[in-house]
Parts: structure tokens; C-alpha cells; sequence
């Protein structure tokens, strides 16, 4: 093990600083504010917070957890079964962890990805007691070099009183020079942000945290949890092919070059599925300014079609993993990782013009969109990036499935039972059905191009019925308040969203 690891800890000093997990863990107490690494199941610390759970369950004790999104390995789970979470920010995605948030024992702040540490710089959220940081290596000078993501981690360990890292040795040392720390200037004097294209570099490749404030180091050797994406399946690659053709007519019009836009797309199965579908598109030289590099970007790489990506945390299945690791020189010179706060930042991504590909459970005759919640309820992740990027894309894009549950459901209803995106921020909508063109209709005219294009067959009677009375009562933005929501009020009755 000795001769395994001192070489990663380039600062001889601070080799004195490993010890075991348990004993790391031993530095949090009780009602601490923690900031771990982790971001869509990537470079998340591994071994600490499970020695942190396995000791709540003889000495019970609650913390708040901030990390920078969803984290891999069963974390969220074993940290909420352990209750050890007294409340959690800003992004989630465990089964486990959800029941409890939606039973109300943990209390969940579901937040913009960008605005977290901007709240912590400026005391608007309580500061950060500990930071737990995944590392592939510390430099001479103390400098923290990430794993396969960055997002809060940055921030927790120059705002957090004390810095525990994990030194994980699964993680390849190619992974070093990878990473553009940079953090912005504080308000009201900020500075612009210096990143005007995908590709630039503007901060350092380690995060530069003062050597005396790291704590204790602890080795590990757990791998990132791999992605559960899915190939892209008929109604996915129904949907990509909208939005190419859609791409294509607005290239035709003068209003996108040929390599459009840098895109962005959300975490999950459809928004990779539909980028996927770029593959076999006529556009090239594309670029990404995004969260999450996925499949598909390596995909799109490995096509010819995409020349750079920027992103905040590379999340792989496991065959893509290890094929990206064993060619990761290959790759390495068209990838960058940055903070959340800058591959999410509303000012570079309004500079950059991006494409914006993000995932609907929901969207209704006029635009607004849910992203979020289960009968206007029930958390299921969180708002994560979207809204970041939807406010302020040059096309904001949301896709979904028509129908779910084999029908029982119409992801298109009268109005959204809870409103994550409003009509305000949604340029297009996208299902296998078709695509709604928004950009410059009212919301009668976005009922109609809604329904025309968007609904599936089995519901679009219903929905033009609801809508025709609605007409008749009048109004800018139609609607019968006592039904508007009755579609919900069935599924939640008898199990689907049909007329009884």
C-alpha cells in the first residue's frame, strides 16, 4: 500500500495525515454541516461517509449534507437508512433517500445547481464544517487534483473550516490535468467569468487549498458507480429525429451554422438517447458546454461528429467506462471538467448561445413544465440543472415520452401539477409524437401547436375537449380551474389518468 499511494501525495508533509476512515470520520460531529464531493454518481467520497454511517448506528448523530448532485456507490441510501441526514442539498436521485424525504424526515433543499455555493460565499447557507473531497492526487504545494468530477467540491474545501481527503487509487492519475478550477470574484464587484468558448481555460488544474486546513487523508480503492442508461429505443430515437429535422430547417434559415450551437443535455436515458442521435445526423464540428458528459459524448467523439466537451463530472456505463479509460489519452486534450457554478453559470451560458436538451415528467397545453415532482407531491430528483440552463439557453428544449405506464398516463395534461419551468423558458417541446415550435406564439396558439404535435393519439380528444371548453370560458390563458387538475385526481384515485 506504501508504496502505492505516497507518490500521489506529492506534499511530503501531509503523508503524516492518512489514517483509516473510521478514524477521519471520527472528526464529525454531531449537527455539522458536511461538503462532499460527488456529482451524478461521480467522484463521490467513498469510504468516509460509509464509516460515517456504520458509526451513527452505535452513536446516533444527524448532519446536513451538501454535495454538488446525486451521489454513486448506494451513498444517499446507507447515509439515509443509517439516519444519519437531517437534511440534504442540492440534488438527489436514490430510491431510499426519496421515501424518506417525501415521508418528511429529511428535509430537502432542492436548489438551481449553480446557486449552492453562491449561498455558502455569502453566508446565506450555513457554513460548511468539514469537506470531504475525492482526489487523485494532492500536488507539492497542497492542491487538492479532483476525480471524475468537480462540481461543489471547490468551494466546500476553500469555504469548509477543515478538509478531509480521500486519495482513491482506483481513480487513473491521467485524470490530473483534466480539471479548470476557477471561482468567481465575489459580488457586487464580480468580474466577468473569462470563458468564452467550450474550450477555454481560465483557472488552475487542482484546487488550491492551503495545506494546514487538510485534516486527515484516507486511502480508498471503490470505483464510481456506473450510469443506468439505457439504449436508445424506438420512441428516443423517434424523438431525436424531431429535433434534427427541426436543427436542420433552422440551420436551412440562416439561424444556426452548420455545427450549431455548444449543446447541453441533461442527466438520464432520454436526453443521452436523444443526443445519441446526433450520431447520424448531418451536422459536425460540434461542441458541449454541459453538466454531465455521458455515453453519447464519447459517442459523438468516437462518430467524428464532436470535437469538445466541458462538462462538470463524466458519468459512464460500465462498458463505456472502460473503454473511455483504456483510450483516455485519446480523449483527455477535448475534455475539460469545471465547477458546477461555471459549466451551470447563467452568465456563460447566456454568452455561449447553448442548445439546451432537458427532460419533462411533465408539460402542458401552454408550456410550463414539471421536471421534478410526482403528482405535484412526491419529490423525485430535483430540478438539478435544468432551470439553470433553460432560463437562459438560446433554444431551451424539453423531451419526454408521450404517455407512461403503458398508457395509464399523458406526460401532455391540461396544467402541471407542479411548475419547475414556465411557459416563460421553454422554447420547444419535443415527444416521439412530434415537435412544438413556442418561440413567439401565445398561449392559445401554443395550445394548438401542442396538441397538434405533441399529444398521443389514446389522449388527444380528451385534451382538445378540456381545451375547447376552455376556450369558450375565455381568458388569455384558458383553462377550467375545477378540472384543470382532475386528470392527477383520477390517477391518484383509481391508477390512471383515463375518464372512469
Amino acid at each position: 500500500m506504501t508504496e502505492n499511494y505516497l507518490h500521489r501525495i506529492r506534499h511530503k508533509a501531509l503523508r503524516e495525515r492518512v489514517v483509516g476512515a473510521d478514524q477521519a470520520a471520527s472528526l464529525i460531529r454531531d449537527g455539522m454541516v458536511l461538503g462532499m464531493s460527488g456529482f451524478t454518481r461521480a467522484g463521490e467520497a467513498k469510504a468516509v461517509p460509509m464509516a460515517l454511517a456504520e458509526r451513527a448506528k452505535a452513536a446516533p448523530l444527524k448532519v446536513t449534507l451538501m454535495t454538488g448532485a446525486s451521489l454513486g456507490n448506494d451513498l444517499d441510501k446507507t447515509l439515509a437508512e443509517a439516519k444519519v441526514l437531517s437534511r440534504r442539498i442540492p440534488f438527489m436521485s436514490d430510491p431510499a433517500l426519496r421515501r424518506a424525504i417525501n415521508a418528511g424526515e429529511v428535509m430537502y433543499i432542492d436548489q438551481h445547481l449553480s446557486e449552492t455555493v453562491e449561498q455558502l460565499r455569502t453566508c446565506q447557507l450555513p457554513p460548511v464544517d468539514i469537506a470531504i473531497i475525492e482526489a487523485v492526487a494532492i500536488t507539492e504545494t497542497g492542491g487538492i487534483v479532483p476525480t471524475t468530477s468537480v462540481g461543489n467540491s471547490a468551494s466546500f474545501a476553500l469555504l469548509a473550516e477543515k478538509v478531509i481527503v480521500e486519495i482513491n487509487l482506483s481513480q487513473p492519475e491521467a485524470l490530473e490535468g483534466l480539471h479548470d478550477i476557477y471561482i468567481p470574484t465575489y459580488r457586487p464587484t464580480r468580474t466577468p467569468i473569462p470563458v468564452v468558448t467550450p474550450e477555454s481555460r481560465v483557472g488552475f488544474p487542482f484546487i488550491p487549498v492551503p495545506p494546514e486546513r487538510i485534516a486527515a487523508i484516507v486511502i480508498s480503492t471503490k470505483l464510481d458507480s456506473s450510469s443506468t442508461i439505457h439504449d436508445p429505443d424506438a420512441e428516443t430515437r423517434a424523438i431525436a429525429g424531431h429535433l434534427t429535422e427541426f436543427l436542420k430547417h433552422e440551420v436551412a434559415q440562416s439561424r444556426l451554422p452548420s455545427h450549431l450551437h455548444p449543446l447541453q443535455a441533461g442527466i438520464g436515458t432520454i436526453a443521452n438517447a436523444v443526443l445519441h442521435g446526433f450520431v447520424d445526423s448531418p451536422f459536425h464540428d460540434l461542441t458541449m458546454y454541459s453538466e454531465v458528459l455521458q455515453d453519447s459524448t464519447f459517442d459523438l467523439m468516437d462518430a467524428g461528429k464532436m470535437v469538445f466537451a466541458s462538462g462538470s463530472s463524466i458519468t459512464l456505463s460500465a462498458p463505456k467506462y472502460r473503454d473511455v479509460m483504456a483510450r483516455f489519452a485519446e480523449f483527455k486534450p477535448k475534455l475539460v471538467l469545471r465547477p458546477q457554478e461555471i459549466s451551470n453559470h447563467p452568465e456563460v451560458v447566456r454568452r455561449l448561445g447553448l442548445i439546451c436538451i432537458n427532460t419533462a415528467l411533465e408539460f402542458d397545453l401552454y408550456g410550463n413544465v414539471n421536471s421534478t415532482h410526482v403528482m405535484g407531491t412526491q419529490m423525485m430528483n430535483g430540478i438539478g440543472g435544468s432551470g439553470d440552463f433553460a432560463r437562459n439557453a438560446y433554444l431551451s428544449v424539453f423531451v419526454t415520452k408521450s404517455m407512461a405506464k403503458d398508457g395509464r398516463i399523458s406526460s401532455v395534461v391540461p396544467m402541471v401539477s407542479h411548475v419547475d419551468h414556465t411557459e416563460h423558458d421553454v422554447d420547444i417541446l419535443v415527444t416521439e409524437q412530434g415537435l412544438a415550435d413556442l418561440r413567439g406564439l401565445s398561449p392559445r396558439e401554443r395550445a394548438q401547436v401542442v396538441l397538434r404535435n405533441c399529444v398521443a393519439p389514446e389522449w388527444r380528444d380528451a385534451l382538445e375537449d378540456y381545451h375547447g371548453r376552455a376556450l369558450a370560458r375565455g381568458g388569455h390563458t384558458p383553462h377550467l380551474i375545477e378540472e384543470a387538475l382532475s386528470w392527477h385526481d383520477r390517477l391518484r384515485r383509481g391508477g390512471s389518468m383515463k375518464p372512469e
